[in-house]
């Protein structure tokens, strides 16, 4: 194959080079400027808008972007959400998959889908919800995978995107390289959507919806683990070549080659790369047809091979000529969509792939020019880059920002037969990206920046400038979406990022609470000391602190006898749980169970020991009124018989077969009443209304199940040496488990459920804090 790979790259370096040449004329003769002129003069009157006297309804004042759903509500008070959609949709069309926007097809499914859109908004918009009640939410992808049938591809993506969160190492920007994955997996699946025919069965669209998820992600895996770590500093410069090797080997030969021998602090995170990229070069080509399979790996040779040649480009080379820094990335910004067509097996069409490899560079230099500066800090050449350093001594060099005019007049002109949509989009588009850069950088950097790339005819350059002003209506949804997801992802980085110190300053506080001093030490304090004294994870008096301080204000000392409560309340379940009538296990909390160390009678008083403290710690709650406490003691001591209750339940369906909704009992009695007391034992203290009461008990119900599925998961799937206690003990204990009565598939699709159930009870509740939400996130995607 590396003689194809070799003859594909050429037949698009000699594409390139043409269509440069052509757009290299018009910059020096400024052939585009007066046909622009004029269609600039036609767009405006659509975006530039007059009024002497405001008349009609007063108008609502225009909500910031930065708003969400505040945004899409203003877009359709004005009546201006549907135009918004059509010109946002038909842009996708064109950029992604190339269509021909004068087809009356075409323009018949971009109805449809912005007609779907907006009801979706519409309806996610219509409350006062917080984000988990949108498509951007684990709960919202679950759900929609749920009304799609695809519910197991949507589990294995969350655990996909999960593992490649963790190996994201420093250095890299985890918030883009998560928003580019997830671009492109959406990207794939939107070009798979617009494929699929009409009168499709369910299990066919499921299908092919299944597959379009997992090759969107196995394409999307390349974007952080090929391109951006190239990009980045992660890797030493004999690392990346060697890297380098590695891919272009598996895209010559169809075949992944070893890792190899790997040394140094880079070894850990290669071996999880090559372990991932090659189950995804797996999948990609499995679902290649033999006619298709070589020319998908010579697209994606000549998209590499392109990047390698800009990526060993150095700024302090001054001698690179325009067609140096023009050419390759023509080749890649038009292969990098061609790879998609070629990746969901769309048919050979010559046109789409013309306005497709036409369209590349549009986006390519927008984007330049939209990062120049962090690109100049990194480095890195691009046109603009390589234009700010140089163009004061190389008169030769084409201003880049008159190519891109350059690229917008052929384009409308050349490619889409000066079609009014098309020209409407794609100036939209590019005063949208102008007046987005001009209000990052701020208006003294913006106006320093067009003085360097002016372009010489100065009515054309100020008309522009004009535009950038003063029109309006010219922003797009893909934007609208992009900054959401970064903000939320990088709200929801920070969130857990707070969240794990929080929990380990809360949990190093509890730990020093709860050793137990009494003035005559017996065996009996002496083993509640030591099962005290192991990992435990403290999560219920966590979740007590979190609720009793930060969300409702208490006193954290006056609270404290309530936290040790719960915590030896706790222990004592895990105790009896352990015992050689119940589950007979050797290992808790990554040391001996309390009956191997001291015996079976010992371990039973400590249980019960631990229990009355319990009681005790509650009764010294002197901060409180006394009727709140005794209220508070009732509630603890009927969850305590609840409890008991469900590890009898549990007893006695060893060797039986239960079914789902007694596993469910039996659960929430066992564990599920543990988190509950720990939510709603400080919301008793705070005196909270029983609404809210009623709304934290749904939430922990939910909760508290998928907590229990999780650990009937990691007692089938974990090891010993993560969960610090041993493992297949519900199936040797004869156990009925989620995992026996629904098998693996279905038990993570009911943890899931639980995990959807809990979050809508949560949006019931209007916390201050998202530690709920992060507690709930942590009980399902935890690996101990």
């Amino acid at each position: 194959m590396d003689k194809n790979a070799e003859i594909s790259y050429q037949l698009a370096e000699k594409k390139a080079a043409q269509y440069f040449q052509t757009l290299y004329r018009d910059v020096k003769e400024e052939n585009y400027i007066t046909a622009l002129i004029k269609d600039i003069h036609s767009w405006k009157q659509q975006h530039v808008y007059r009024s002497l006297f405001p008349i009609g309804r007063k108008a609502k004042k225009k909500t910031h972007t930065e708003d969400y759903d505040g945004y899409i509500k203003w877009l359709n008070y004005t009546g201006k959400l549907e135009p918004y959609l059509d010109r946002s949709i038909s842009y996708i069309f064109m950029r992604d998959i190339g269509k021909d926007l004068t087809s009356m097809d075409t323009q018949t499914r971009i109805q449809n889908v912005v007609t779907h859109l907006k009801d979706q908004l519409l309806q996610t918009t219509s409350n006062d919800k917080n984000e988990e009640s949108t498509l951007f939410s684990i709960t919202g992808l679950y759900r929609w995978g749920q009304k799609e049938g695809i519910e197991s591809t949507i589990i294995w993506l969350i655990d996909k995107l999960k593992n490649v969160s963790r190996n994201i190492p420093e250095g890299l920007d985890a918030t883009h390289a998560r928003r580019k994955l997830l671009k492109i997996i959406a990207g794939v699946v939107i070009n798979e959507m617009e494929q699929l025919e009409q009168n499709l069965s369910g299990d066919d669209r499921s299908k092919k919806l299944d597959t379009a998820i997992r090759l969107g992600y196995a394409y999307g895996l390349t974007y952080p683990f090929i391109d951006d770590l190239l990009d980045a500093t992660v890797l030493s410069s004999v690392e990346k070549k060697k890297y380098s090797t590695i891919i272009r080997t598996t895209l010559l030969t169809e075949s992944v080659p070893p890792l190899g021998e790997w040394t140094g602090k880079n070894q850990e995170l290669l071996q999880f790369i090559h372990s991932e990229l090659t189950e995804a070069f797996q999948y990609i080509k499995n679902q290649q047809s033999k006619e298709t399979v070589h020319s998908f790996f010579e697209q994606s040779y000549v998209f590499f091979h392109s990047q390698e040649v800009d990526r060993k480009k150095e700024l302090s080379d001054e001698t690179y000529t325009n067609e140096d820094l023009y050419i390759p990335i023509m080749i890649k910004s038009s292969s990098s969509r061609l790879i998609v067509r070629s990746l969901l097996r769309a048919p050979k069409d010559k046109d789409i792939e013309d306005r497709v490899f036409y369209y590349g560079i549009y986006n390519q230099l927008a984007d330049d020019f939209a990062d120049m500066f962090s690109d100049m800090e990194g480095g890195a050449v691009t046109p603009y880059t390589y234009y700010l350093k140089y163009h004061k001594q190389r008169n030769d060099l084409v201003n880049p920002f008159a190519l891109y005019w350059a690229v917008i007049s052929y384009l409308i002109h050349n490619v889409y037969r000066s079609d009014s949509k098309a020209m409407e989009i794609i100036l939209n588009r590019a005063i949208n990206g102008l007046k987005r850069f001009k209000k990052r950088v701020g208006s003294k950097v913006y106006e320093e920046v067009m003085e360097i790339f002016a372009i010489s005819n100065s009515s054309f350059t100020q008309l522009i400038q004009k535009m950038v002003r003063k029109a309006d209506d010219v922003d797009f949804f893909d934007k609208l979406i992009r900054d959401h997801m970064v903000t939320n992802l990088k709200n929801e980085q920070k969130e857990q990022e707070e969240f794990s110190e929080l929990i380990d300053d809360v949990r190093t506080k509890i730990n020093e609470l709860l050793h137990i001093n009494l003035k005559d030490s017996s065996p009996i304090t002496d083993a509640a000391n030591y099962s005290l004294n192991g990992d435990g994870k403290r999560l219920r008096p966590v979740v007590a602190w979190m609720m009793g301080v930060k969300e409702y204000g208490l006193n954290e000392k006056a609270i404290f006898p309530l936290l040790k409560s719960i915590e030896y309340m706790h222990t004592a379940s895990l105790i009896y749980d352990d015992l050689p009538s119940q589950d007979n296990a050797n290992f808790r909390r990554g040391q001996p169970t309390v009956h191997q160390s001291y015996n079976t009678a010992v371990a039973e008083l400590t249980g019960l020991f631990l229990t009355q403290r319990a009681v005790a710690e509650q009764a010294s709650l002197t901060h409180f009124d006394t009727k709140i406490v005794l209220k508070l003691i009732q509630y603890s001591a009927e969850s305590t018989m609840d409890m008991c209750k469900g590890q009898v339940m549990d007893l006695e369906s060893r060797g039986k077969s239960l079914s789902l909704e007694q596993l469910n009992q039996l659960c929430f009695l066992k564990t599920g009443k543990g988190f509950e007391a720990a939510l709603i034992m400080p919301s008793i203290l705070a005196n909270v209304d029983e609404i809210q009461i009623e709304a934290l008990k749904r939430f922990a119900y939910h909760g508290g199940i998928a907590f229990q599925i999780k650990d009937d998961l990691l007692d089938v799937e974990g090891t010993i040496d993560l969960l610090g206690k041993s493992v297949g003990k519900d199936a040797e204990n004869n156990h009925s488990t989620f995992v026996s009565v629904l098998g693996m598939e279905a038990a993570k699709k009911e943890m899931w459920e639980h995990y959807c159930l809990a979050m809508e009870a949560l949006q019931e509740i209007q916390l201050k804090s998202t530690f709920l939400k992060q507690i709930l996130n942590h009980f399902v995607q935890r690996d101990r």
